[in-house]
């Protein structure tokens, strides 16, 4: 399950570093490039909510193979693209395809996993998801110096089946329960997911207004909030059974973590964007080697992942995620710190492996704290809750470090930096030496965003209850055949 939950993450950040290839690669322009990741966390983010109650409704370990047979037939389409306009729809597929796989993966470990030898598996399932984003850049990296851009996707096929027939071998097939689809409320969630989650991400396209006459940015926004309060309202009052049933906002951990889990995909996902501009355009480092200052982050939380997940199952572990998260606001801190024309690499290398080592404390106690006391026949519905969050997250964090960086470049570089105003397509290094030391300030001056928000994130985590003690194994019903 991890491993194609891997797959589908690392394919967030990876198409990041092939977009100039891409772009010379189909003859395009970076516009209509940039579609190729927005269509894909579109596609990606919108039917979580959805696809989490399939699980429920059908088995999640059938839904599981779905979704990863549609992406990894979608990851050989786009390998295959002849033009812009295949590969954006074909990432649409495989946005769908992730969509469909990622509620699973947490429902399975909820439910196979008793609540007090939980901790272990959700701590690799959360490390997952923290290290899989920083892979992708430093996998990306490598593929398309080494192969070309079209083998970032064709590396998911052989990976893809892999997962397929491990999923196959030693996934059980689970109990369903009958659920009758709320077809109303299918229709609200997916259309105001959609409205809120376009405008958040491309709202700096658009320079935040108008995007086709009386259609503008904020409108977008705020007819999308407006669906989704309908959408609460109706799932509160109809007579039938909701898609997101309300009781499990009635649980303190799981309302708790899923107000952290937004700040967390916020905080992780608006961090790599100046720092990678910075590596990149004021120390004068490839792609590869800016995203190779990720591998001590990356190697420290694979490590610890099974050492804390440990801690997860013995005692009270509400203090864990606290401790992940301060260490992650102290490693941002330290690039706050760092970011000068001049830094030392290795000294650049610290504060990755205090994120890294927060990034083991943080993702898998917060996954568990959040899931721990939701019953069984919820398992679906709350981790599809969950990783809506940390997707809406991730958009709110895109979409507001893009706009700190433009003001804080405006601010440090003046006329200078609107004459530097293509320094996002730069190639490395290429940025005139008398606008790094500007530009270094506006990157530092920009990590302060991501250290508010996840010194925020970590105030939240402090109202986290105590588990309950344990009442025994929980047993895991299958049926038949499997």
């Amino acid at each position: 399950m991890v491993l194609g939950f891997f797959m589908i993450l690392v394919d967030t950040t990876i198409v990041s570093v092939a977009n100039p290839s891409i772009m010379r690669g189909l003859d395009t322009t970076m516009v209509a490039t940039l579609w190729a990741t927005s269509a894909y966390l579109l596609a990606y983010a919108v039917p979580l909510l959805i696809t989490g109650r399939l699980g429920d409704r059908f088995g999640p370990r059938r839904i599981y193979l779905l979704g990863l047979a549609v992406f990894t037939l979608s990851s050989l389409a786009c390998g295959f693209a002849a033009t812009i306009e295949v590969l954006v729809i074909a990432r649409v597929f495989q946005g769908l395809g992730a969509a469909i796989m990622t509620p699973q993966t947490m429902t399975v470990i909820t439910r196979i996993f008793g609540p007090r030898e939980r901790g272990a598996a959700m701590a690799i399932w959360g490390v997952t998801a923290g290290v899989a984003t920083l892979i992708g850049p430093i996998l990306g990296g490598f593929l398309v110096d080494g192969l070309g851009w079209e083998w970032i996707f064709f590396v998911n096929v052989p990976v893809g089946v892999i997962a397929f027939v491990l999923a196959l071998r030693y996934v059980p097939v689970l109990e369903t329960s009958a659920h009758r689809f709320d077809l109303v409320g299918v229709v609200l969630s997916g259309i105001g997911m959609f409205m809120l989650v376009f405008g958040i991400q491309e709202g700096e396209s658009y320079d935040w207004g108008t995007i086709r006459g009386p259609i503008s940015v904020w409108g977008l926004i705020i007819a999308g909030i407006v669906v989704l309060v309908v959408f609460v309202l109706w799932q509160r009052v109809q007579k039938g059974e909701p898609l997101v049933p309300l009781q499990i906002f009635r649980d303190r951990n799981f309302s708790v973590g899923s107000i952290a889990i937004v700040l967390v995909g916020f905080s992780v996902t608006s961090m790599s964007l100046p720092l990678m501009f910075y590596l990149q355009l004021v120390l004068g480092q490839t792609p590869t080697q800016s995203a190779l200052m990720m591998v001590p982050m990356a190697v420290l939380s694979i490590a610890l992942a099974q050492p804390v997940g440990k801690l997860l199952d013995r005692g009270d572990p509400r203090r864990l995620p606290i401790l992940g998260l301060v260490l992650v606001a102290l490693g941002l801190a330290g690039y706050y710190v760092l970011l000068k024309p001049d830094a030392s690499i290795v000294l650049l290398l610290i504060p990755s492996a205090l994120l890294g080592v927060g990034n083991a404390f943080m993702w898998g106690p917060l996954a568990n704290l959040t899931t721990f006391n939701l019953k069984m026949e919820l398992a679906g519905a709350g981790s599809g809750v969950y990783n809506t969050s940390r997707q809406i997250g991730s958009v709110l964090g895109s979409a507001g470090i893009a706009v700190l960086m433009a003001s804080r470049i405006a601010a440090e570089l003046g006329a200078a930096g609107a004459g530097a105003g293509g320094f996002g397509d730069a190639a490395a290094g290429a940025l005139p030496e008398p606008l790094r030391p500007g530009f270094a300030d506006a990157m530092a001056q920009s990590m302060l965003l991501p250290l508010a928000v996840i010194v925020l994130g970590a105030i939240v985590t402090v109202f986290f209850s105590k588990r309950p003690p344990r009442t025994g194994p929980v047993t895991v019903q299958l049926q038949e055949g499997s």
